[in-house]
């Protein structure tokens, strides 16, 4: 698999991480890293799709992570991409966790009709070129994975926070419901280099199988130019 991301030349507008450039890290509840004109592999989530006792799980495991982390900072004087290196590392496991419980399809699942899918997707690719660049996306029956790249314009949190918002207010319409539909922080990660991006892609488009989905209830795409450049998944799996 790697080889063929050797052989294509980036999709349009793509640029990697640069690690001269300012980064910057802020922590919520999972640290974030953003860097301008960067490309994102973005997660979330359907605010169901974890029970509570899958949250304090996952509290605990974070909170264990982090200690561990804090004690090994302790026992070396780390440097600052020791330390970001860490948290991407804590990020990681966290990130891992959850996939997993989200696959098992906990939660109503509202995505798993394509009507509601569709609201999402039209969501995603609402200002396309504006606002927002969504080279691949997949929309699972109980969460959301896309390759995404903010124009500028808006910052990686607006653009998912008017997505949701927006999707959020058109999916609660169809369902006569109230109340928070997504989870308000999202999983990210900042995409390295090409072969990343690539290894990003893939794992969009085998998610749905990884997670036992027949076709009909998933949604994934690849942007057009992307495809035309070579960008798209592998199918023999699907």
């Amino acid at each position: 698999m790697k080889s063929a991301t050797f052989s294509l030349d980036p999709p349009p507008g793509f640029r990697p991480f640069d690690p001269h450039a300012p980064v910057t890290l802020y922590h919520r509840r999972l640290p974030h890293w953003r860097q301008e004109g960067a490309t994102y592999f973005v997660t979330f989530r359907l605010a169901d799709s974890l029970p509570a006792e899958k949250l304090a799980q996952l509290e605990s495991l974070k909170r264990d992570w982090a200690n561990d982390l804090a004690t090994r900072r302790r026992d070396k004087d780390e440097s600052d991409a020791e330390n970001k290196a860490a948290w991407e590392e804590l990020s990681r496991n966290a990130f891992a966790t959850v996939e997993h419980w989200l696959d098992l399809g906990m939660g109503h699942c509202l995505l798993r009709e394509e009507g509601m899918r569709m609201r999402v997707k039209a969501a995603l690719e609402h200002g396309e070129g504006d606002s927002a660049e969504v080279g691949a996306a997949v929309v699972m029956p109980n969460h959301v994975h896309l390759v995404v790249r903010p124009s500028g314009k808006e910052s990686l949190e607006t653009y998912l926070q008017r997505r949701k918002r927006h999707s959020a207010r058109e999916i609660n319409r169809i369902c006569g419901r109230g109340g928070s539909l997504w989870q308000e922080e999202s999983f990210d990660r900042i995409v390295r280099d090409a072969d990343h991006l690539w290894r990003c892609l893939q794992y969009i488009g085998r998610n749905p199988r990884k997670a036992g989905l027949p076709d009909h209830e998933f949604t994934r795409w690849v942007h057009p130019v992307w495809v035309e450049k070579g960008w798209s998944f592998i199918d023999d799996e699907l």
